[in-house]
C-alpha cells in the first residue's frame, strides 16, 4: 500500500551534487519561485488535512513545531515559513513537501531513542527544503509535473482505504517514471545529511544522532528485507553513506546533549494513545514496576493519560499527584489534569485548572484550545466566544482558533458568524475556493445584521478578486494543481 512518503518524490535532486551546498542560480528563483512551492505546498497540505491520518494534537504540534524551528533558526539558508506536523502512522517515516512543510510519522517519534536522533531527520527534511530540490526537478522534468502530482496525491489518500484504486491512479501517472523519481540517490541523501549536520550542530544538538539512527535504520534493512520500513525505501541507508557521515563528524565538536524533558512527555503521550486502553495501562504499568525507563515522570504522565482513556478517573488523578512531586508545573500536565476533571463530571475544578495554566504559561497554544474546547463542552458559548475573539487578536493566523469559533457560533445558531469563521479558517488553510464557499453561505444565511453582512460581503468580494487574479496567473485554474481532489470514500 502506498504511504503518505511518497510526496516526497517531489524532493528527488535531478543531477550529482559537488561537495560544496549547491548554487542553485537563477534559473529555479525564475522558473520556480518559493512562493509557487509553497503555493504548491498549500495545495497538498489541503488534501493531508481530510486525510483521518493527520494528528490533530496541539500538544504533539507545538512540540514538533518548537523542535523543528529551533532547527531552522540554525540554518543560514533558511528564508521561508515551515511547518512541521504529525502523521498518525506506525510506521517510521517523515517526509518533505514543497514550501516548507514536513511531516512526521508517529512511528519514528517513538522509535527515536533520543531528541538528537529525531533532530537528525527533521534537519535532513529541513535541508531537502532549503536547498529547494523541488525547484531543481521542476527544472529537468517540468513537461510532466502538474500532471504527476495531481495523480500522485490521490492515490497517495486513495491508498489509504483502497489499494486497488491506488495502483490504478498510478498507471495513469505513468508509475514507472514516477518510482523512478521516488528513489533518493545516495548524492541527494548524502548532500541532506551533510547540510543536517549543520543544522544539527548549530542548533546544540548531539550531530551522532544522525549516525546512530541511520546505522540502527541500516541494521533494519537487513532484517526488513523486501519489507523495509517507508523511510528506507526513499532514504537509502548504505554503509558509504554511513560512513560519510561519521566522516563528517570528526569534524564536529562532539557535544552531551541531554534530552528535553518534553521529548519524553510527548513520546509518553503517544505511547498512552496506542492500542487499547486496557494495553496502553498495561504498558505503563510494566515500565514503572521494572524501572525500564530514562523519564520516570513522563511514564507516570503516560500512565495518567492511558488511565484517562480507560475511564479510570481516580486512579488517574493519584498518577497526576505522583507525577507533580517528580516535576516542577508543566502546561501539558496541567492540560491532562484539567481533562481529567472535566472527564469526571467536575467541570468547574477543570476551567479552574485551565485558567490557573494560562495565567502560569501564557500564549501556551494547546491551553488556549484546552480552555475554549472544555467552555463550548459545559455549553459556555458566550464565554468561549469572548476567550476566541481576543485570542484571534493576537493570533490572527491561527486556523483552530477560527474552527473553534465557527463551532461556538453554531452552537448559538448564528449561521452567518459560522460560515464566516470557517471561511477565514479554509483561507488560512490556503483552500480558497473553500473559503469562498463558506463567505455565499454565510451571506444567504439571512439571520446576519446589516454590519454582519456587508463585512461578509467585503471579504467575499476581496477573496474573490484574489481568485481571479489566481486564475490569471495559472492559465485559468484556481488551484496550481487542476484536479487535486478525491471522493469521500476514497479518504476514508
Amino acid at each position: 500500500m502506498l504511504k503518505l512518503f511518497f510526496i516526497a518524490f517531489l524532493l528527488a535532486v535531478p543531477q550529482v551534487l559537488a561537495d560544496g551546498l549547491p548554487d542553485l542560480g537563477d534559473v529555479a528563483q525564475a522558473d520556480f519561485s518559493p512562493q509557487m512551492e509553497r503555493k504548491l505546498g498549500e495545495t497538498i497540505m489541503a488534501q493531508i488535512r481530510r486525510d483521518q491520518s493527520l494528528l490533530n494534537d496541539a500538544e504533539l504540534t507545538e512540540y514538533l513545531n518548537n523542535l523543528g524551528y529551533r532547527l531552522v533558526s540554525a540554518s543560514p539558508d533558511s528564508r521561508q515559513d515551515f511547518e512541521f506536523f504529525v502523521i498518525k502512522d506506525a510506521s517510521l517515516n517523515a517526509f518533505a513537501l514543497p514550501g516548507g512543510y514536513i511531516g512526521v510519522h508517529t512511528g519514528l517519534i517513538l522509535a527515536a531513542q533520543s531528541e538528537s536522533e529525531l533532530a537528525a531527520v527533521l534537519g535532513h527534511e529541513i535541508a531537502h527544503v532549503t536547498q529547494r530540490h523541488l525547484a531543481r526537478m521542476i527544472e529537468k522534468e517540468k513537461q510532466s509535473m502538474w500532471t504527476s502530482l495531481a495523480a500522485i496525491a490521490v492515490a497517495i489518500l486513495a491508498s489509504r482505504s483502497n489499494p486497488q484504486m491506488s495502483n490504478a491512479a498510478m498507471a495513469t501517472a505513468q508509475a514507472t517514471s514516477i518510482q523512478n523519481t521516488l528513489n533518493f540517490t545516495r548524492d541527494h541523501e548524502r548532500e541532506a545529511d551533510r547540510v543536517g549536520l549543520q543544522i544539527m550542530s548549530q542548533a546544540g544538538f548531539d550531530a551522532r544522532g544522525a549516525e546512530t539512527f541511520f546505522e540502527r535504520l541500516q541494521r533494519a534493512t537487513r532484517l526488513y528485507d523486501n519489507n523495509a520500513p517507508d523511510y528506507l525505501r526513499t532514504h537509502p541507508v548504505t554503509s558509504q553513506r554511513i560512513a560519510d557521515i561519521q566522516n563528517r563528524l570528526e569534524a564536529i565538536p562532539y557535544r552531551q546533549t541531554l534530552d528535553s524533558f518534553d521529548f519524553h512527555l510527548m513520546r509518553a503521550k503517544l505511547r498512552a494513545m496506542d492500542g487499547t486502553p486496557a494495553q496502553a495501562v498495561a504498558f505503563f504499568e510494566d515500565v514503572l514496576r521494572d524501572h525500564k525507563y530514562a523519564e520516570e515522570a513522563a511514564q507516570h504522565y503516560g500512565l495518567a493519560a492511558a488511565l484517562l482513556r480507560q475511564r479510570q478517573y481516580e486512579r488517574a488523578e493519584g498518577e497526576l499527584a505522583r507525577l507533580r512531586k517528580l516535576v516542577p508545573p508543566h502546561p501539558a500536565i496541567e492540560s491532562l489534569a484539567a481533562q481529567i476533571k472535566l472527564a469526571a463530571g467536575k467541570p468547574d475544578a477543570a476551567l479552574a485548572i485551565y485558567r490557573s495554566a494560562m495565567h502560569d504559561f501564557p500564549d501556551r497554544h494547546p491551553l488556549i484550545y484546552g480552555y475554549a474546547e472544555a467552555l463550548l463542552q459545559t455549553r459556555r458559548h458566550g464565554e468561549a466566544l469572548k476567550l476566541l475573539a481576543s485570542q484571534v487578536q493576537t493570533y490572527p493566523n491561527d486556523v483552530r482558533l477560527y474552527r473553534l469559533q465557527a463551532e461556538a457560533y453554531a452552537a448559538q445558531g448564528k449561521r452567518l458568524l459560522s460560515h464566516q469563521a470557517q471561511g477565514e479558517a479554509y483561507y488560512r488553510e490556503g483552500n480558497l475556493s473553500a473559503a469562498i464557499d463558506q463567505l455565499q453561505i454565510a451571506q444567504k444565511s439571512g439571520d446576519g445584521d446589516f454590519y454582519q453582512l456587508s463585512m461578509v460581503e467585503a471579504r467575499l468580494r476581496q477573496l474573490r478578486a484574489q481568485d481571479r487574479d489566481n486564475k490569471a496567473k495559472n492559465g485559468g485554474k484556481s488551484q496550481l494543481v487542476e484536479g487535486l481532489k478525491i471522493s469521500p470514500a476514497a479518504s476514508k
